[in-house]
């Protein structure tokens, strides 16, 4: 089954249809690879696939265990390598809000379960995973 259909709309965009959903989203070169930036760069959904991956492998532990975890809020920064081009590094921080009345126990298991996350195992060994979790 197909998960995407993409085209490009030239001057470095493209246009991303989730074909289950219907869910649009666009793309932009960023501004240091001659694009304008306007939108997510293919790189930056590489970055935010992973943090968004660890966040809900992360809720669909806690639902199992009956914790809650909404709020929670993830920062990403994606820094370049060249020569190849390529991400070498992506910044993961996790911030929860306020007291998440879980012990230690629950904060591993959650924490094991986002670096175990299907997005985090797929992409190069080389790629530096960088995870703080503020709880």
């Amino acid at each position: 089954m197909l998960t995407s259909s993409i085209l490009y709309n030239g001057q470095l965009r493209t246009t991303a249809t989730h074909l289950q959903s219907g869910t649009v989203i666009q793309t932009d070169a960023p501004v240091d690879n001659n694009g304008k930036g306007e939108s997510f760069s293919p790189t930056d959904l590489v970055a935010t696939a992973l943090g968004s991956c660890m966040l809900t492998i992360m809720g669909i532990n806690a639902a199992k265990n009956g914790w809650n975890i909404e709020g929670t809020k993830v920062s990403i920064e994606k820094i370049m390598g060249t020569d190849p081009r390529r991400i070498v590094e992506v910044k993961v921080v996790f911030d929860f809000p306020g007291d998440s009345g879980l012990g230690e126990k629950e904060k591993t298991i959650l924490e094991r379960a986002a670096l175990t996350c299907p997005v985090a195992k797929s992409v190069h060994p080389d790629l530096l995973q960088s995870v703080t979790f503020n709880w």
